[in-house]
């Protein structure tokens, strides 16, 4: 079979040289096709048969670049746990090209785990089949959730071991993105006080993300305002699921408001707003409950970035800064009560509907309950006769009585009947999340016994995350004690 044919259209690799370094993809031994994902692949504009071919197989490993490919690692710098990294850069992958697919939406192609780049840092620039797996599943349940992210095109076998702490199989992911500008990608240009390489990269990126923004009478500040609501709403968006990223740096924030870089990231099981699963995480810097203000101080670097474009007056400039970030608070808070309210069913907001949503999270916090199985279960509460409900995943069962009572008199206050109820709930909660010991247990089954029927069957529960499924009803359980997983890591 033929290679497929990849209608790549490279505009970010027409910017100066100074925002990327031309690199080649290592190759590697014995490419071996793990997944394709055959929707996205037809989105793309891709056939997935070809992709899918050994010679599909050698563009995904890196062996073959395809033609019209223009494969760049980008240059970015970043704050990580709040250090300043002046000169960070894709250490380990490699934008391949853009597509424009069947939508018409432009995306990069990204090779991780490619090899070696000027920006690896002594890195071999390889991934291990884990870390590939975890992204995988974890990106693909992110978008069957409804979650702005990058995604999964295929994963690739190398048929040759990375070394980390012991020898593992050797992978490549990769990643299709809106594109992969981050803050950090302000902040490298920034740094260097390049003022202009900062307009020619945020003029690029309102062109490409932000269209409608170019006609304001301050395109710079409405673009960073565009930035400030979708990353404002992604975020609530990962506190309703339970999710914590683990490495919230600049460099892993994106300006399309996409999550990007699943490295130790996890859903949580029982609620814990002070949760933290990522091994590099010491001091909880980017628990579940501290990713809102780490976002805003985020987006407080990248407006510092963009201060000699909003005005030639650094005061005036500074002032329109401060007034930009302190919308954050505001816009998320909107956000995450509009999620709340979904997540309890409600449809209609009234006064208190925070207040009563929060209430529940202390109650469950206080009482170890399941964050995704409570939320799913309210949907059998609606009435107060039902015998369980959510009540049997709290320590104390009257914890929930309590606040159910109250709850049921705010739905009274909405015209909907019980059974509509119940679907709305069902809508907005999942039953099945990415549990971290499944995905270990995934994991442990394909790098110790090159056995990727765990892989196949988690994936494809996860794609369908509203739907009951009672054959599959298992994977809605929380870990037992011994199941339990305490720490997550990178992978790098």
């Amino acid at each position: 079979m033929s290679a497929p044919s990849i209608p790549f259209d490279n505009s970010y690799a027409r910017l100066p040289d100074k925002f990327f370094a031309p690199i080649t993809p290592t190759p590697v031994a014995a490419p071996r096709l793990i997944k394709i994902n055959t929707a996205l692949a037809r989105t793309l504009g891709i056939d997935p048969d070809k992709l899918a071919s050994p010679e599909g197989a050698a563009i995904l490993a890196g062996n073959t670049v395809p033609e019209n490919a223009t494969p760049i690692a980008q240059a970015y710098a970043g704050h990580q746990f709040g250090g300043l990294s002046p000169k960070l850069g894709d250490g380990r992958a490699i934008l391949l090209g853009e597509v424009i697919g069947q939508d018409g939406i432009r995306r990069d192609i990204q090779l991780k785990g490619s090899g070696p780049t000027p920006f690896s840092r002594r890195g071999d620039g390889r991934a291990a089949l884990g870390p590939v797996l975890r992204e995988y599943l974890v990106s693909e349940a992110m978008a069957a959730l409804g979650v702005p992210t990058t995604r999964s095109l295929a994963a690739v076998m190398t048929g040759e071991p990375v070394y980390r702490e012991t020898p593992l199989p050797g992978a490549v992911l990769a990643r299709v993105a809106s594109s992969h500008i981050r803050i950090g990608t302000f902040q490298y240009f920034a740094i260097r006080q390049d003022v202009d390489a900062i307009r020619t990269l945020a003029d690029y990126a309102i062109a490409r993300h932000y269209p409608d923004v170019a006609a304001a009478e301050n395109p710079y500040r409405a673009f960073f305002d565009a930035v400030l609501s979708r990353q404002a709403d992604l975020i609530a968006r990962w506190l309703g699921l339970g999710f914590i990223h683990g490495v919230m740096n600049t460099d892993n924030m994106t300006i399309s408001g996409e999550t990007i870089d699943y490295g130790p990231c996890a859903f949580m099981d029982s609620f814990n707003p002070a949760q933290v699963y990522s091994s590099i995480d010491q001091h909880g810097r980017y628990a579940w409950g501290n990713q809102p203000r780490i976002a805003q101080w985020n987006l407080a670097r990248l407006i510092e970035t963009l201060l000699p474009l909003l005005d030639p007056d650094e005061t005036v400039a500074q002032a329109q800064a401060q007034t930009a970030i302190d919308n954050f608070a505001p816009t998320f808070n909107a956000a995450f009560t509009r999620v709340l309210s979904k997540k309890i069913g409600l449809t209609i907001a009234i006064e208190g509907d925070l207040a009563l949503a929060q209430d529940l999270l202390d109650r469950m916090a206080a009482n170890s309950a399941d964050f995704t199985l409570t939320f799913r279960r309210l949907a059998e509460a609606i009435e107060a006769d039902v015998p369980d409900g959510p009540r049997s995943l709290f320590d104390d069962p009257k914890a929930f009585d309590d606040w159910a009572a109250t709850w049921r008199q705010r739905l009274a206050q909405e015209p909907m009947t019980a059974a509509q109820r119940r679907d709305l709930i069902r809508q907005a909660n999942p039953a099945f999340i990415p549990r971290n010991h499944r995905i270990e247990q995934v994991i442990a089954a394909a790098t110790v016994h090159g056995d990727f029927a765990p892989f196949e069957k988690l994936h494809a529960i996860l794609a369908h995350p509203f739907d009951d499924q009672p054959e599959s009803a298992a994977f809605m359980d929380p870990p037992q004690p011994d199941e339990i997983v305490h720490a997550t890591f990178c992978g790098t």
